[in-house]
């Protein structure tokens, strides 16, 4: 039998010294822990283990059977458990023994098993419980183990301490301006609101699309892409903006007069804004041309073909958009000499991708060498 108390309340309390070995040593270690901290459930871990002894003495399973309490340290962890070896190493001195039983009180002390294994095989275990205690015993080292984790984990100590402390900070300072501008309690609770608001969706929507590994990829590896693609936002935006705020002047040209429902505005919009979308496409597309050049990504060919296809996609929406607006028919000439121009597009596109790639073969076989190096 091996009682174990892994954070020496028999040392602390009681003031006996581990290793304790023998019936009698055990019972008298187990008095003196009761008569001191009647209330602590590691007498009853040796109280138990005594009874156990007993027991199997009078079976007579075995030709030899031992009790033996070993106590690690107050400081729960690696120096408890150096102690416990120390101790354990000490019993098997005196009683050489082949298996072991371990008796415990709950989760924290059964974490030396991989420990007592190592020496020697257990042949069973036996968890004692203060009846009222057992589900007490374990929620709190399952919080004290989680707590732990948190605080030495600073991913999860800035989820957990971070941002409510930051959420805190920020309350309190509006509630300390409210108390000098009284007249400005809405506002600043407004305020303050939609601040804390903006900063734990923020934080929650970087950590879900992991944007600080992506921004830093696009930073280091990306950075070319990174520019045209803030540059394409830039020319989108431009154009968006000035397709809204001329919207009535662009549907007069177009119609002749001002858009009456809110369909024929997006209709309107979209074939307004056609020319920013396709430039800032183009803008993304040269940049990621470039930065395949630079490297030698044998992929260019790709993106050169869809630069190219480009023209094809601004006649397609500008067609489409007129046809809505009813300026254009099917049946027309305009229509029949942009749908040319489109289809003469995307063959070119697609001869030109088909030559790349085909010429651009020993450019795969560089990146194949680069990514197995």
């Amino acid at each position: 039998m091996l009682a174990i108390d892994r954070d020496n309340d028999f040392g602390e309390k009681a003031g006996v010294k581990g290793p304790v070995i023998g019936k009698e040593a055990c019972i008298d270690a187990a008095l003196k822990l009761s008569l001191a901290d009647p209330e602590d459930s590691d007498a009853n871990v040796l109280y138990a283990a005594i009874k156990l002894y007993e027991e199997l003495k009078e079976r007579g399973e075995f030709d030899e059977v031992e009790i033996a309490l070993i106590t690690g340290h107050s400081e729960v962890g690696i120096k408890s458990d150096i102690e416990l070896n120390r101790q354990l190493a000490e019993v098997l001195e005196v009683f050489p023994a082949h298996g072991v039983i371990p008796v415990t009180d709950g989760a924290e002390d059964e974490q030396i098993f991989p420990l007592i294994t190592s020496r020697l095989p257990i042949i069973s275990t036996r968890r004692v419980v203060v009846k009222q205690s057992e589900s007490i015993e374990t929620t709190y080292y399952i919080l004290y183990r989680y707590l732990k984790e948190i605080f030495s984990d600073p991913e999860a100590a800035k989820i957990f301490f971070g941002l409510p402390g930051m959420i805190l900070l920020i309350y309190g300072i509006a509630r300390l301006l409210s108390i000098k501008y009284q007249e400005s309690v809405t506002i600043i609770s407004s305020t303050v609101t939609g601040i804390i608001l903006f900063l734990i969706g923020g934080y929650f929507f970087a950590r879900a699309f992991r944007l600080k590994e992506t921004v830093g990829h696009l930073l280091t590896r990306g950075f070319i892409q990174f520019v045209s693609a803030i540059a394409a936002v830039f020319v989108l935006f431009a154009g968006a903006v000035s397709a809204y705020l001329n919207l009535e002047s662009i549907a007069l040209q177009l119609t002749g007069r001002y858009p009456g429902t809110e369909l024929l505005g997006i209709v309107i919009f979209l074939n307004a804004i056609n020319t920013s979308f396709v430039v800032a496409l183009a803008v993304l597309m040269i940049g990621k041309v470039v930065h395949a050049y630079l490297r030698r990504d044998h992929h260019i060919w790709y993106y050169i073909s869809g630069l190219l296809l480009l023209p094809a996609l601004w006649v397609t929406i500008d067609v489409t958009t007129l046809y809505a607006l009813s300026i254009l028919s099917f049946y027309s000439m305009e229509f029949l000499k942009r749908g040319i121009i489109a289809l003469g597009d995307i063959a070119l596109a697609t001869l030109v991708g088909m030559y790349l790639r085909d010429k651009l073969r020993g450019w795969e076989r560089v990146e194949t060498e680069r990514s197995t190096a």
